[in-house]
């Protein structure tokens, strides 16, 4: 039942989008948002990790690099996305990155024949389409585009963490200096726009953003730590479904049923694609291991 924690952080994840809303709403600048949401990540893993006198030096700097680059570009893009965009809308294309990562697999073994992933990036690509259909107007269509770009460069950067995870590198490192990336270019860009003056509205959002997404960051490690790979990878697609109920509840944001048949597609693009990773591991290994999901979801809630 330690699955069940997904559900919790799936809640905070989805609170959280909201609340990076409610900043854009309130006039808070990307740059802020951003530097809100890595901060508290970086106070507590620094802190432990000091405590506990463990070693910063990460096995691969290039691996880091690689992966902090698409990540932090990732995060930035899908906080634009939902700024702009309804939110289960941006939530999402936030979780296309299976999509792709199915397609790049598809390209790069195309000798070999694979219906199960043939069949998630059609269920896949169809959801997309369902949700940007021309009922998003023209002022929207780019936050939609950054969205599903945040969803690719999400991809890659899973590639990066699997790559981490084969060479012995410890999940905690991995997200600390992601968190550290995520706050140099949260700093960088409040440097560069300067920092707007906020209501206390907008400071609580910020709080909210830093809060939510470290509660759910909790949540989900431990819900992946003990619990069963497959079911977590599973539940954590209901961060769309609480993303549209708040928005219901918020803003009346309540999409018509096309926009719930394509946001029901791309989840099942994302299973089938888990689902095809998770039973080639085992076959592969003959154990239970972390499927892809892991370490996207790890990728983008960071």
């Amino acid at each position: 039942m330690q699955s069940l924690w997904m559900l919790l952080a799936s809640l905070m994840f989805a609170a959280m989008g909201a609340c990076i809303k409610f900043a854009s709403d309130l006039q808070a600048s990307l740059s802020q948002i951003v530097l809100f949401r890595g901060a508290p990540s970086v106070v507590l893993l620094l802190g432990w990790a000091l405590l506990t006198h463990r070693s910063l030096r990460p096995k691969s700097w290039r691996l880091h690099v690689v992966r902090n680059i698409t990540g932090v570009s990732s995060m930035w893009m899908g906080f634009f996305a939902i700024s702009m965009l309804p939110l289960a809308t941006a939530v999402s294309l936030n979780y296309t990155s299976p999509l792709f990562i199915a397609g790049w697999i598809l390209v790069r073994d195309w000798k070999q024949r694979d219906g199960v992933r043939t069949l998630a990036v059609l269920f896949g690509f169809a959801g997309v389409v369902a949700v940007l259909r021309p009922s998003i107007g023209a002022d929207q269509m780019v936050g939609a585009l950054v969205g599903l770009m945040a969803g690719a460069f999400s991809a890659v950067a899973v590639m990066q963490v699997r790559s981490l995870g084969r060479i012995g590198e410890p999940e905690w490192r991995t997200v600390l200096l992601f968190s550290c990336f995520v706050c140099l270019t949260g700093a960088a860009g409040a440097f560069i726009e300067g920092w707007p003056a906020l209501s206390m509205e907008g400071w609580l959002a910020l709080i909210g953003v830093g809060l939510f997404g470290l509660v759910g960051q909790l949540a989900m490690t431990r819900a992946f730590g003990l619990g069963s790979a497959l079911l977590t990878a599973a539940l954590q697609y209901s961060t769309i479904i609480f993303a549209a109920l708040l928005a219901a509840v918020i803003w009346n944001q309540i999409p018509d049923w096309v926009a719930w048949a394509g946001m029901a597609l791309i989840v099942a693009s994302g299973l089938l694609s888990t689902w095809r990773t998770y039973s080639e591991t085992r076959i592969m290994q003959g154990s239970s291991t972390t499927v892809e999901s892991t370490a996207e979801a790890g990728e983008r809630r960071v």
